[in-house]
């Protein structure tokens, strides 16, 4: 049990519901057969969403840092000491800097390799801003701290994966973030992430249009033929099967993204509606091209339901699986690959 996963749990806005779908997907014991998690935050913050949820029968084993956990318990670092206010459904700046702190502290373990991957609570990126914190979101952040040229925001369900060229800005700015390097990039952090994260050998992306009907041949937007399509062909050269650009709005109403294994959009809307549409309810957001395992549900803070013990921990299971499975594939790999046989040749005169 030495090498059993540890997944680090950071809790996100303690307004929200992220420690409530955290506390429902651990009182699952049978999450415990399959890694060790390790949440970052606090037993008083914890023990208050367990009695709104008028749960008396959980309970979080406390320790200092990772070497202690226990293999079979759900296990809580306490990372502060002073009382939490908390105002269940409400955005304040004491939920944005106690969801700083539960996140700086599990991705600090994360990095020194004390844990195996993190998977990440909803933050409201508003009140979470501060001289620490000048983000657009979790992934920026996370890119950044782990001195990562790029990343690749992953929409990744069952039924469909989904990446975006451009995350977390206006759609004003849009045009002007898009480039044949950019969309590269991206393909190639795609194409990587699903050779080595998702065990597919021969990867076919789905490239979308920007404008509507992919420009038309340039009748509505140059940015197909000057942009998007030279990035494919680049793409192309370096070995990745990509294909494209398709009009969104038909690519998704005829199913044709099941005939790939996953699709590169744009900006962030044109990804994420009909990712949310197909896949809401076990929906992953996993950051894709970094050195280390991040993921995260794919839904807000929950405010309007918060306290009410109606959300559902579905995404977030789904988000702790999936870090569990894309860490045993990686470590599967290294091994595999670890000691080559070497290439010899054979004598001609040999018996």
């Amino acid at each position: 049990m030495g090498n059993k996963i540890k997944i680090g749990i950071s809790i996100g806005d303690v307004n929200g519901i992220g420690l409530e779908v955290i506390i429902k997907t651990l009182m699952d014991k049978r999450v415990l057969e399959y890694c060790t998690p390790i949440v970052y935050g606090h037993t008083k913050v914890a023990s208050f969403h367990r009695k709104t949820m008028e749960l008396n029968d959980f309970n979080f084993n406390v320790i200092s840092n990772p070497a202690q956990a226990h293999d079979r318990r759900a296990n809580m670092i306490n990372c502060w000491e002073e009382d939490v206010r908390i105002e269940l459904g409400m955005t304040t700046d004491t939920g944005g800097k106690y969801a700083f702190i539960s996140l700086e502290n599990a991705l600090n373990d994360l990095i020194a390799g004390n844990t195996d991957a993190l998977v990440t609570a909803p933050i409201n990126k508003h009140n979470i801003q501060s001289d620490s914190f000048q983000f657009a979101g979790h992934t920026e952040y996370i890119q950044s701290k782990t001195d990562s040229a790029d990343s690749l925001m992953f929409l990744v369900s069952e039924d469909i994966r989904v990446g975006v060229v451009t995350g977390h800005i206006p759609v004003n700015d849009v045009t002007g973030k898009i480039s044949v390097e950019k969309i590269v990039s991206k393909l190639s952090l795609m194409n990587e992430s699903l050779r080595k994260d998702f065990w597919i050998q021969k990867p076919k992306i789905a490239v979308l249009g920007l404008n509507p009907h992919a420009g038309d041949n340039g009748l509505i937007g140059k940015e197909e033929l000057d942009i998007i399509i030279p990035a494919i062909e680049a793409a192309n050269a370096k070995g990745i099967f990509a294909f494209g650009p398709y009009a969104a709005d038909g690519f998704f109403a005829a199913h044709t993204y099941t005939k790939f294994d996953a699709v590169l959009a744009m900006y962030h809307d044109q990804g994420l509606i009909p990712f949310k549409q197909i896949a809401f309810h076990n929906g992953v957001n996993f950051t894709a091209g970094l050195p280390v395992v991040r993921t995260s549900p794919d839904h807000g803070t929950g405010y309007d339901i918060a306290g009410k013990n109606l959300a559902s921990e579905n995404s977030f299971r789904e988000a702790l699986f999936t870090a569990i499975n894309i860490v045993e594939r990686r470590r599967e790999s290294k091994e595999l690959t670890a000691n080559p046989l070497k290439l010899s040749k054979f004598s001609k005169d040999r018996d």
